[in-house]
C-alpha cells in the first residue's frame, strides 16, 4: 500500500515502534521555544539534573509578551517582563540559542524559523504552542506540544505519541480576484466543522493549493488548528524550494543537491 506524506515522515523518524498499543517514539528534528511554556520546563531539567540531549536542535524567541513598540524600554507589563527576564536566564544557563529582544532575527515563533531556513521539508518541528501547524506549509509535520512535553524533547530530543490519521482537501481550480488563503481555510473549517479535523493531520492538495505563495500556505496550514487538526501539511514543491534557497540555514552546494533529492520524495502516493 502506498502511503501519505505525514505517513512518510513519521516513518522516516520513528524511533521504536508501540507494540500492544503503546505510542511511538519519535525524533523531532527541531524544537522552537518561547518564554510562556518553557520556564517549568528548564526547571524539571534543573531539578532532575540534566542537559539539553541536543542542544544544537532547540532555538528560542521572545514573542508573546513582547511589546510591538518602544521595544528598547522597560516591560511596562510586570509578569511580562518576568517571562522575559526567565527565558533569557534559562537559555544562557542551558546554552539555548536565543533570539531575544533587539536582536534582528527576533520575532513571531511561527514564522522567524522559516524566514531564517530553520524549517525544511519532511522536519518534525514541535513547540509549546498550537500553531506550530504553520511549519507544515513546507512539508514539515509540526504541531504544538504542552510543557512536560518540551522537557520531555529537551531532555530526550524524542516525542511518545500514537499515530495521527491523515486526511486530504484537494482544492482544485483557481481563486477569484480577492479571495485569499484564509477564505479558502475558513471555507473549509465552515465544511467540516471545528472538530472536523481532530486526532488528524490535514494535507491541503490541488491546482489552488499549489499556485499558492509560500506566506498563503502558512496561513492554511496554520489555522488547520481551528479545525481541530493536530497539524496541517502542504507537499513541497518548486515554490517551497524557491523559498528556501540562500536563507541562512538552508543546505547549500552539495547539500542542498541532496536536500533537494529527498525533498522530491515527500508526496503522497498516488
Amino acid at each position: 500500500m502506498g502511503s501519505t506524506l505525514a505517513e512518510k515522515v513519521w516513518a522516516d523518524h520513528l524511533v521504536r515502534q508501540g507494540e500492544n498499543g503503546a505510542p511511538d517514539l519519535l525524533y523531532i528534528d527541531l524544537m522552537l521555544m518561547h518564554e510562556v511554556t518553557s520556564p517549568q520546563a528548564f526547571e524539571g531539567l534543573r531539578l532532575a539534573g540534566r542537559t539539553p540531549r541536543r542542544v544544537d536542535q532547540l532555538i528560542a524567541t521572545e514573542d508573546h509578551n513582547t511589546p510591538t513598540i518602544d521595544i528598547d524600554r522597560p516591560n511596562p507589563d510586570r509578569i511580562s517582563a518576568l517571562q522575559l527576564q526567565t527565558l533569557e536566564r534559562n537559555c544562557k544557563e542551558f546554552g539555548v540559542r536565543l533570539h531575544g529582544m533587539g536582536d534582528a532575527d527576533q520575532g513571531i515563533v511561527h514564522a522567524f524559523a522559516p524566514i531564517l531556513g530553520l524549517t525544511q521539508p519532511g522536519m518534525t518541528i514541535v513547540c509549546g504552542d498550537s500553531h506550530t501547524s504553520t511549519h507544515g506549509a513546507f512539508g514539515a509535520l509540526a504541531f504544538g506540544i504542552g510543557t512536560s512535553e518540551v522537557e520531555h524533547v529537551m531532555a530526550t530530543q524524542t516525542l511518545s505519541l500514537k499515530p495521527f490519521k491523515t486526511m486530504a482537501i484537494n482544492v482544485d481550480g483557481s481563486l477569484p480576484a480577492g479571495v485569499t488563503s484564509k477564505d479558502i481555510i475558513l471555507a473549509i473549517i465552515a465544511k467540516i466543522g471545528t472538530g472536523g479535523g481532530q486526532g488528524h493531520v490535514l494535507e491541503y492538495r490541488g491546482e489552488a493549493i499549489s499556485k499558492l505563495s509560500m506566506e498563503a500556505r502558512m496561513t492554511m496550514c496554520n489555522m488547520s488548528i481551528e479545525g481541530g487538526a493536530r497539524a496541517g501539511m502542504i507537499a513541497p514543491d518548486e515554490t517551497t524550494y524557491e523559498y528556501l534557497q540562500g536563507r541562512p540555514h538552508a543546505p547549500e552546494g552539495k547539500m542542498w543537491d541532496m536536500a533537494l533529492e529527498y525533498w522530491k520524495t515527500l508526496k503522497t502516493d498516488d
